[in-house]
Formats: C-alpha cells, sequence, structure tokens
C-alpha cells in the first residue's frame, strides 16, 4: 500500500506488529454500563450518591488513571494499517455502545417517572436530577461515538452516528463537524475553534449557536446547487432532528410530561460534555493564510493545528479521539490505526483532566497560554486570538521584535496589490508543504507535462508530485530571481 503521510515510525510488519490495546477498547463500553452500576449501587446501600456516577467518573475517575496510568506513544506501523482497518472487531465495539446507551437512557426516564422504581425506595428531587445528569454524561461520550461512525463511507454507520445523537438533540453536529469544522478548523470562522483568552463560558453560547446556524446554512446551500427548497426529508438536519422529536414524543407519550426538564437537563449536560472537549481540542490554534490576491487562502491542514494527547485512559475511553492531529488529516481513518505525531501541540493531561481545567477559567489559562506562546515561538499575532482581548494580550505577551503588527485587513490589501503588481506569467511555483518547485523551462516529463508547459496550463486539481497534499492552488509563484 501506499506510504502513510507524516508517518512518525518506520515501516514495520503485520506479522511483528501487535496491537497492544485490542482489548482496552472494550473500556469504552463501560461509560454506557454506569447507568446499572449507579442503579445496583443504590438499590444495596440506599445511597443517593450513586447517581452522581456519571461526573465523578468523567471528572474524577479518569483524569486521576490518566495520571498514574502515563503516556502510549505507540504508533501501528504503516504496513499494519490495512488490516488494522478491515478488522470488523474494533466496529463493533463502536456499535455495541448505542443499545447499552439506549437502554440505559429509556431506563433512566422510566425511573424519574415511576419515582420508586422496582419499590426499592422513593428517589428525591435531587436524585432524579443526578439520574439526568449522569445519562447526559453518557449522551455526551456516545456523541464522540457519533463522531467515530460520522466520519465513515459506510452509509449504515452515518445512520447510526445520527441515533448516537438522538437522545441529546444534537444531530445537527454530524453535518457541521464534517463539512463545516474540519474544512474551517483553526480559523476565526470556525465555531468550535476556540481563540485564546475566550473562557469556555464565553466559546459556549457562540460554539452552540454558531454550529447549528452553520449547519443549517450548509444543507440549505447544497440544497440551493439543485434548485430545490431544504424542507425535505432528505435534509440531514431535519432529519437527524426528526429522530429526536420521535424519541422524546415516544417517550413523553409513555411516561407523561414529568420527564420533560429531565429530557433537556440530560442534553445539554451531553452537548455542554462535546463542546467543552471542543474548547480544549484547538484553543488558540491559527492555520497561517498563504497565496496572494484571489490565490489566498488558509494553509492545510497539519498536526501542529490541534492540541494532542496521549494519556491512554482517556484515549482508550474516547476511541483515541485525543489523537486529534491524525484525524484532522485523515478524518475517514478508524480508530484504532490514529498515530501520534512529534510536531503536535501536546496537552499536560488528558481530555478527562483537561475538562476540569477548563471550567476554572484563570486556572485553564495559567497552564494553556503559556503553551500557546511556546507553540508559536512567542510570536502571537500567528496565534487564534479572541478580538475583544486580543489588545491586552499582545501587550503582556509582545511579540519579537520585527513581527508584522499590521491588521490582516492591511496585510490582505497588501497581497492584493502585490499580486495586482506580479507578472501575468508564471516561470516558477513552489509547494509550501515539501518544497518541490515546478519550473515552466523544465516542465515534469512524468506528470505529463513538456518542457515549456506554462503554469497556466497546468490543471488546477492537480497535485504536487512529491507530498501529494499540496494542490495547484496553494503553490506560491517565484520570482525571477528565486525561480534560479
Amino acid at each position: 500500500m501506499d506510504t502513510i503521510l507524516n508517518s512518525t515510525v518506520p515501516e514495520g510488519s503485520t506479522e511483528q506488529w501487535k496491537d497492544r490495546k485490542r482489548y482496552l477498547w472494550l473500556i469504552g463500553l463501560v461509560v454506557p454500563s454506569l447507568v446499572f452500576v449507579a442503579l445496583g449501587g443504590w438499590a444495596l446501600t440506599g445511597s443517593g450518591v450513586w447517581f452522581w456516577i456519571g461526573p465523578i467518573v468523567i471528572l474524577g475517575v479518569v483524569p486521576a488513571i490518566d495520571l498514574v496510568a502515563g503516556l502510549d506513544r505507540s504508533n501501528p506501523p504503516d504496513d499494519a494499517i490495512e488490516a488494522l482497518e478491515n478488522d470488523k472487531y474494533y466496529r463493533w465495539i463502536t456499535y455495541l455502545f448505542l443499545p447499552i446507551q439506549y437502554v440505559g437512557f429509556v431506563g433512566v426516564m422510566w425511573a424519574i417517572a415511576d419515582g420508586s422504581p422496582f419499590g426499592l425506595g422513593e428517589l428525591t428531587t435531587l436524585d432524579k436530577v443526578a439520574m439526568a445528569i449522569s445519562i447526559g454524561c453518557v449522551g455526551g461520550i456516545g456523541i464522540n461515538t457519533a463522531h467515530e461512525l460520522g466520519h465513515k463511507r459506510e452509509a449504515n454507520e452515518r445512520w447510526l452516528s445520527k441515533i448516537a445523537l438522538a437522545q441529546v438533540a444534537y444531530g445537527h453536529f454530524y453535518i457541521e463537524h464534517n463539512r463545516g469544522h474540519h474544512v474551517r478548523v483553526a480559523t476565526p470562522e470556525d465555531p468550535a475553534s476556540s481563540r485564546m483568552g475566550e473562557n469556555f463560558y464565553q466559546f459556549w453560547p457562540r460554539t452552540v449557536w454558531g454550529s447549528l446556524k452553520s449547519a443549517w446554512h450548509l444543507e440549505k446551500k447544497r440544497y440551493a446547487r439543485r434548485d430545490q427548497h431544504p424542507f425535505r426529508f432528505g435534509n440531514d438536519v431535519l432529519n437527524a432532528w426528526l429522530m429526536t422529536a420521535v424519541l422524546w414524543g415516544g417517550l413523553v407519550l409513555w411516561l407523561g410530561p414529568v420527564i420533560v426538564p429531565f429530557l433537556v437537563l440530560q442534553a445539554v449536560i451531553g452537548f455542554s460534555l462535546l463542546e467543552v472537549v471542543n474548547y480544549m481540542e484547538h484553543y488558540g490554534m491559527l492555520r497561517q493564510k498563504v497565496g496572494v490576491g484571489d490565490r489566498q487562502r488558509y494553509e492545510r491542514v497539519d498536526p501542529s493545528h490541534s492540541w494532542n494527547s496521549n494519556n491512554i485512559a482517556t484515549n482508550v475511553l474516547l476511541y483515541h479521539l485525543q489523537r486529534h492531529s491524525d484525524h484532522h488529516a485523515n478524518p475517514t481513518r478508524r480508530y484504532q490505526t490514529l498515530r501520534d505525531f512529534e510536531e503536535s501541540p501536546v496537552l499536560p493531561t488528558g481530555y478527562a483532566g483537561m475538562i476540569v481545567l477548563s471550567l476554572v477559567p484563570p486556572l485553564y489559562r495559567k497552564v494553556m497560554d503559556q503553551r500557546v506562546l511556546a507553540h508559536f515561538g512567542g510570536d502571537l499575532t500567528k496565534a487564534n486570538l479572541s478580538p475583544r482581548k486580543r489588545d491586552k494580550i499582545l501587550a503582556k505577551y509582545p511579540p519579537p521584535a520585527g513581527t508584522d503588527l499590521r491588521t490582516q485587513a492591511q496585510r490582505d490589501a497588501d497581497r492584493a496589490a502585490a499580486a495586482a503588481a506580479a507578472p501575468a506569467e508564471v516561470l516558477a511555483a513552489r509547494c509550501p508543504g515539501c518544497g518541490y518547485t515546478y519550473r515552466v523551462e523544465e516542465g515534469n516529463e512524468l506528470e505529463g507535462f513538456a518542457a515549456g508547459t506554462a503554469w497556466a496550463d497546468v490543471p488546477d486539481d492537480w497535485c504536487c508530485p512529491d507530498c501529494g497534499v499540496r494542490e495547484k492552488v496553494d503553490f506560491m509563484p517565484l520570482s525571477m530571481e528565486e525561480a534560479r
């Protein structure tokens, strides 16, 4: 098979290499099972503390295990990836999450409505709130399962993704994440990429509302290209919401309106758990703009644009979500084959521990702002900064001498002027990723371009023959001196 881009390990052998985490992935099924543990603990002890098992495990137990269990930086060798991708054992682990999730969800709603499940004792209002919060935590982790399934090409897995999202009424995530976030990640335009100086409580309304608007706009635009209105069953925002309406409506008809506030509470907890993870994944990260004039665009996503963590406990719990850099480089790759990169910025602990830090903004900024500063070599003009705190941040962390402090609008205007002044004919252009240079006088016979083939005659969809990642639009025209 083809060599995998950015591989950080030498080629290995499928006979020699074995997945040491193969059976650890089953730990991911512990989370949806917590509801049954809680009910059993309450039945045996009569203590309502058991109903808080969701936040206790996610915010307490897992971060502690992360600190003790340590890191796992092992990567599958290139020639083992195809076999790993095709091993259906890993798929069934994610499939099994859903029935356990929904049995627990329906069971909790029934227990809340009954008030005295199995006649074992009366549930207090606080008990019911705790149960809703815990099942919301399960739903939040279920969004991560939906995330894994929603990126796959198989239609059945995409529908399973929407089913997983129905519990927490966040079905539009299926569209926004795949077609919105992955396109705009680590840019100011992305509602799911947090900005340095922005705390989680400021980020939450921006990302929740922004993601909802973006998802609807993406589907509306898709139907507009067909000259059709978006109010159709095929609209993936509407049919995902319809699943929630059917699920919640059926439960309310069965159990009564008493469960409505608890349905809402668990949903808010669930999608907030997703958004706090979004908050930390790209905090302060910014893809720089390349090109000039109408050729200007954001650089391609690379491992430096996502915060990673190799803490093994959270990684097996979240299906390698913490290997976020490789996920953005290869969105369809299955969780068991995601790799670690040396160049990825690293969080001080796993996602579970970072959630706790995120809920305390002064502590989070004390830990993370210095890491963002170091990542950009002390030049925070290259970071994604909160607009209302930009001046304050740059005053606290002055950029190195000689840094271009002009506004983005001024830089854009300068690039446009340079493009207008540049000669129409391009004699050479360089790939900004690997440095390959196309020279008109030489052409590239292997690619089918004879010597003298003008740059304008090279197809727009042509990719760099060396790295295979950068497209023609990414190439940087060179001056006469640079071309020599």
